[in-house]
Order: C-alpha cells, then structure tokens, then sequence
C-alpha cells in the first residue's frame, strides 16, 4: 500500500478576479521510504498541493478528489482525526523556519511540545528524546541549543531544529516545501546528507517541494513537473534528466548555468513569457505560449497525461519530437565584450578594509563585550565594466562589506578608493555625484518598493534626486529604463503587488541605473527566484553592463551562478579574504580548503553525478572572538598541525593574479584536490 495517493486533486480558489484553478487533475503516489520531488515555477501549484494534504488550505478554497494516506481519504477526515495525524503521522517542514519557530520559548520547550502533545511521555523522557533527535541532526552541543531561542540560533541551526521537531515522533510522511532555499550551500549539502540518512533509518516518505533542479537531482527517486496547475511530466529522475520528454521540463534544465560555462561563451537560456493567470487559462495546451515546439493542434485541444516510457508520462502532443531534439533552441552568443578605456585599470579599490560593531554585553549569548569584527582586513579591486563575485557563508561579512561601500554602514579602518575618491565616508557625507555613481540591488525587492508608489514614480525619485533630464522629458526616460529591463510602458501606474517577484526585481535594476552609475553592488539579487527567472534577470544584468558600460560587484551563495557569471572572485571566511583571483583559476585546484568545500558541495542538476563532497560541520564561530592563526582551521579539513592555529597564513601566488592564502604549499594541495574522495563528515 502507498503511503500517499492522491487521485484527481481539484483545488479552486475564490477570489475578487474570480475562480484561480490552483490544481487540476492532479494524480500522484509515494510509497514507502520514497522520495518524490515536485517542482516548477512559483504560482505552479506545488505549495498548494501540501497544504491540501495536511488540510490547510485558506476558507476561499474549495477542493475535491481523494487524498488516501495509507489508505485513509484525508479529505473525509474529521478535524479530530486531522490533529492526531499532523505531526504525528503527517510532518511538515516550511521554507522559512522562523515562521515555524515561536520566538518566545525555547527550543527544548517547542520540541518537548511536540512529544507531550501527541505521547505519554513524562518531561524528562521528553527532553531526553529531543536530544537525541537534536545529536541524529548533527546540532553541535545539544544541550546548549536546547536552551537557546530561535534568533541566538543560525538559519542553518533554525532549520536543523526544524526538521528535528518535524521527526520526533516517526512519522510515516514528510512533505518537505522549499527546505533548504536561504541556506547556504554547504548547509544545504549537511541537511540533504540528513534527509537521505534519516529517510534510510525511518523508512518514512518524503514529497520533495523546491524549484532547485540540482537538490532534485540529488535527492529524489522520483520527479513531478507542474505547470499552471497541471502535474505535465512524471519519471524516475534518471529518465527525466537524462530524457525529458515535456518541453517544460527541457525549459527548466537548459535555465540552469552549466559547469564551466560562461557568460562570455553564451547566454543563459530564459523561458519566454510567464505562467498564465490561473482565473483566465489558455484553451488547449497550459503551455503553448511559451513552447518553441507549438502547432495549432496545441491550442485546439487539451493534451492528457500519457505513458511515454517505462513508468514515464508526459502531457505534450508533440513528446515525441521533444525527445528527437531535446535542445529545443540553439544556444544564443552574446555579443563581444568591450574592452575598458585605456587608461582605466581600476574602478575600485579597496585595502585593509575593516568594519567592526560595538558589542552590548551579553548580546546573543556571546555573553562579553568589544568589537564585532565582521569585516577584518579585506582588500580587493575591481576593473571598469567587469564583475567580481564575492562568495562565502552566511555571517562571513559578505553583505557588510557591501553595504560598507555603499557607505549605509560605518568603515572602521582601511582605504576604500573609487573612480579616484574616498568612498569610506558615510552616505550622509557623500556628495551627490559619489551617490549617483555607485547604487545598489538587495536581495528582496518586496523590502526596498515602496508599496504605495507605482512603478512610475519609484523610478522619477532618483531621476529628480540626482537631475537626470528636465521634468517634461522625465516619462519618457522611465519608459527607457523600462524597456532596458525588458518591461514596458504598461507598467507604469501599477503597484509593486500587480508584479512577479522576477518584474519587482527587474523594477529594482532600473531604479539602480536611473542615474547611470558606474558600480552597481547586487546583494543576492536572484535567490529567492525561479531557476527561468533567474537566467532572465542574469542575462540581463549582462546585457545591460555591456550597453552602459557598468561594473558589478555580485554577492552570492549559488556558486554556479558566480562562476557564470563572474570575471573575477573573492572567497570571505569569517572576515578574512582565504582566495581571490580569475574565475577559473578559482573553480580549479589548486585551491584553498574553504573553497574546496564550496565547490564539492554544489547540487548538481545530474543524478549519476559523482559525490566527492567535503561536508564542513559546526558552525562559522563567532566575529565577536574570531580563532587566533587560520580563521578556518576550526573546521578545515586539511589543518596540518599547530601552525594554522597560531600563525596567519600567508599569501600565495599561483600566477595571474591569483593567490591563496594558506600553511599548506600549493603542489601539495593540488595533489590533494586532484583525487575523488568519498563523503567525509567532519
């Protein structure tokens, strides 16, 4: 008997706009011990299916079909029986855990609640089992997060204890929607070690929710593709990367920056288009709009999931020439790079940078005060109309170093020089000129659009700040920037709500280039993205570089992303620049052993992928009380003896710029790095 099957799931949303279809038709099982990935865009579905089987969907949705836990129809439930099943049968893990956290107990009062709740348990039996379940998660000193709460925790941690809580009690299902989406990617690579240990133990099923193609791969034994609504591609995840037969499923994977592919050798292929509104489908086909392969035959009739394989379906009327030509397009060039002015052999420069936080006593349980030192003598530069990516975990310094250039946080020492003036004032001393030069894009957009101004007049603000053009030239100046961003004159009296994630974000690059500046710091600007939404905005930001001649500083977890799209990179470990040097040279060995770890650890979009993979344990220690010697050598895996704890690194030089900073000499780390390793767990 599965453990899940659900059979023709309807689920209609009642809304001002009309009846949104959020799911159609959709059949699935999950049997024991399986794991089933389901993916595709954002307004796809998918977070919808999981509120449908845990029975919380809002009271505008009506939905029908049958929903069969272990044979038991979920929808014919009483909500007696419902609480009985939610974590302790049927767990549930969301994207962002603070939202699943209370912030005002502790972490061993949450977990503890869980067991009191739904067991017998007297308290001390409680404690003792969430420690446990605490050391299989792999926390550092259980005993000590027990008494923490959430914020004195990493988002890392928070979602470790998440997962703990969701399998205290054995359950037999676990829907898993967008785990590891903020984490970074070494964090990432730990908890997907968890999941796949912990699936093996318990034996217990998991449906898979993210948009990561590489995490899919890595993690699933099957795959469901959705699209508006409709499950339109279901294989074993060998079959459906090795042979896609949906031209959607082909969309996705051609979106994703391929190892060793660069942004000069070829643009990123993007979807065109967006899903349709689901209170207004497209007769026929949900994705003739977009397909490169539609016939009229597609919008006169509505495709049915059919069997295309062993135990391979697909909703297309055309599958059998998606698999003939499963490219679908050509790749697409991009035009020639231009070279910088003669003359012009640095933009930025920055040296001996240092930006250290005054500590309150007690702060975050670190329990003294003195300096926070986030960023601790880092030094870097950066060439007109070039990219440098700058990649590390999160609280390695990499979002205050930007924000220290932008000057929206104090420097406390070093030289930072740009386009040959000192950039370490504060913004408040800035002139006009220097803020008009160097703009900025965060990683939320919903945080930085004013939600009461239209997109018009969130663009007009810096054109007026900074004179741009004369007032009655001002509307078609916006409709400019607009269409650089490939958006148009249709948008501009609509309000940050009325856009996608992907449109807000594109609204955000416009903004930033209102003033034609020569350096724009982009702070994570796509994770939070559709993998298409992502090449859309990438080549964008490529395009638009090479047309007014911008240079980029790109932060960034996704390493893949970095290596596309970056000409040079710097590696932040805890403050502390550990490589820095052409891209390639950085994606190669020799390299240090913090940027080793980085590399193993990218998901790729490939199932037979080799894992050779470098898991650091622990977590990145504190900036109030940084280790003495190598910052790293706390969780290196290659530490050599008591040098790296008492003497910093030096540099070292492997030509072209490119320089490493650690005690173990470059051939010995080649030979080192040149060799697969099994997983290590260190």
């Amino acid at each position: 008997m599965a453990v899940l099957d659900i059979q023709s799931l309807n689920v209609n949303y009642r809304g001002r706009r009309g009846i949104a279809r959020a799911v159609r038709g959709l059949s699935l099982t999950i049997g024991e011990g399986e794991t089933y990935g389901l993916v595709g865009e954002s307004g796809c579905g998918k977070s919808t299916v999981a509120l449908s089987i845990m029975r919380y969907l809002p009271k505008q949705a009506e939905a029908d079909g049958q929903i069969l836990f272990q044979g038991q129809d979920l929808m014919q439930a009483s909500d007696a029986h419902l609480r009985h099943l939610r974590g302790n049968r049927i767990a549930m893990v969301y994207q962002d855990p603070q939202a699943s956290l209370n912030p005002v107990l502790t972490i061993e009062k949450q977990l503890t609640e869980v067991l009191l709740t739904h067991q017998n348990y007297s308290h001390a039996e409680a404690r003792q089992r969430a420690l446990a379940m605490l050391e299989r998660v792999r926390m550092p000193d259980p005993e000590y997060i027990l008494r923490r709460y959430p914020h004195q925790l990493s988002g890392g941690m928070q979602q470790r204890v998440v997962i703990a809580m969701a399998l205290l009690l054995n359950p037999d299902l676990v829907i898993m929607d967008e785990p590891t989406t903020g984490l970074d990617v070494t964090v990432e690579a730990s908890v997907l070690d968890l999941l796949e240990g912990l699936r093996r133990e318990f034996k217990m099923a998991i449906l898979y929710i993210s948009h990561n193609l590489g995490v899919i791969a890595r993690i699933c034994d099957r795959v469901g593709v959705m699209y508006a609504g409709e499950l339109v591609e279901q294989a074993d995840k060998q079959a459906l990367f090795a042979q896609p037969h949906h031209p959607y499923t082909v969309s996705l994977l051609r979106c994703l920056p391929q190892r060793g592919t660069r942004h000069t050798d070829e643009l990123l292929y993007s979807i065109p288009g967006r899903v349709p509104p689901l209170t207004d489908l497209p007769p026929g086909c949900v994705f003739a709009a977009r397909c490169p392969l539609v016939q009229p035959a597609c919008t006169a009739g509505v495709p049915a999931l059919e069997s295309v394989g062993s135990n391979h379906l697909a909703r297309c009327f055309r599958w059998e020439a998606v698999r003939q030509q499963p490219a679908l397009a050509a790749a697409v060039r991009p035009a020639p790079a231009s070279a910088p002015a003669a003359g012009e052999s640095s933009l930025l420069s920055v040296n001996h940078l240092k930006v250290y936080f005054k500590q309150a006593a007690g702060l975050l349980g670190w329990g003294q005060g003195g300096d926070v030192k986030s960023v601790d003598d880092v030094s870097f530069s950066l060439a007109p109309q070039q990219t440098l990516g700058i990649v590390g975990e999160s609280g390695c310094g990499k979002s205050t170093i930007a924000r220290g250039l932008a000057g929206l946080t104090a420097v406390t020492g070093g030289a930072v020089t740009f386009a040959g003036h000192d950039f370490t004032q504060p913004i408040e001393r800035r002139s006009q000129n220097a803020l008009r030069q160097m703009q900025m894009v965060f990683q939320n957009p919903d945080s930085t659009l004013n939600p009461r101004h239209t997109i018009r007049k969130t663009l007009s603000r810096p054109l007026r700040r900074f004179k741009v053009v004369p007032p009655e030239q001002e509307t078609e100046h916006i409709i400019g920037l607009l269409r650089a961003v490939n958006l148009d004159e249709t948008y501009l009296d609509r309000l940050p709500r009325q856009l996608s994630g992907g449109e807000k974000q594109r609204v955000a690059i416009a903004r930033a280039l209102a003033g034609g500046p020569q350096l724009v710091l982009c702070d994570e600007p796509i994770s939070a993205l559709d993998v298409s939404v992502q090449a859309a905005v990438l080549n964008l930001l490529r395009e638009l570089q090479q047309e007014r001649k911008v240079a980029l500083l790109f932060i960034s977890h996704d390493l893949n992303v970095v290596r596309y799209l970056a000409d040079q990179v710097v590696v932040i470990y805890l403050g502390r620049v550990c490589e820095s040097g052409p891209t390639e040279a950085i994606f190669n060995p020799p390299y240090h052993p913090y940027t080793e770890a980085l590399v193993s650890a990218i998901p790729e979009a490939n199932p037979n992928a080799a894992s050779h993979a470098i898991r650091l344990e622990g977590t990145v220690p504190s900036p109030a009380n940084p280790p003495t010697g190598c910052r790293f050598h706390t969780r290196c895996p290659r530490k050599i003896g008591a040098i790296c704890e008492t003497h910093e690194p030096p540099a070292q030089e492997t030509g072209d710029g490119h320089t490493i900073y650690c005690h173990i000499p470059l051939d010995e780390l080649a030979a080192m790095q040149t060799a697969e390793k099994p997983v290590q767990h260190l």
